[in-house]
C-alpha cells in the first residue's frame, strides 16, 4: 500500500491543469478586486462629466 502512495505522490499528470486553473482564479480574482475598488470612484467621474456636458452650449458654424 504504501508503494501505491509513493507512486501517487510521484505522478505528475494534471499538474498543468492545476496550475491553469489556479492562474485563471488569480485573474479572475485580481478583476473582482480592481472592479471594486474603481467602481465608486469611475461612477462619481461618470456623472460629473455627464453634469458638465449637459450645461455645455454647442454653437453652430458656418463655413459659408
Amino acid at each position: 500500500m504504501f508503494s501505491t502512495i509513493k507512486k501517487f505522490a510521484n505522478d505528475e499528470n494534471g499538474a498543468v491543469t492545476v496550475d491553469w486553473v489556479v492562474l485563471t482564479a488569480a485573474v479572475v480574482g485580481f478583476g473582482g478586486l480592481m472592479y471594486t475598488l474603481l467602481n465608486e470612484g469611475v461612477s462619481g467621474l461618470d456623472e460629473k462629466t455627464g453634469q458638465a456636458l449637459a450645461n455645455t452650449e454647442v454653437q453652430n458654424i458656418s463655413f459659408d
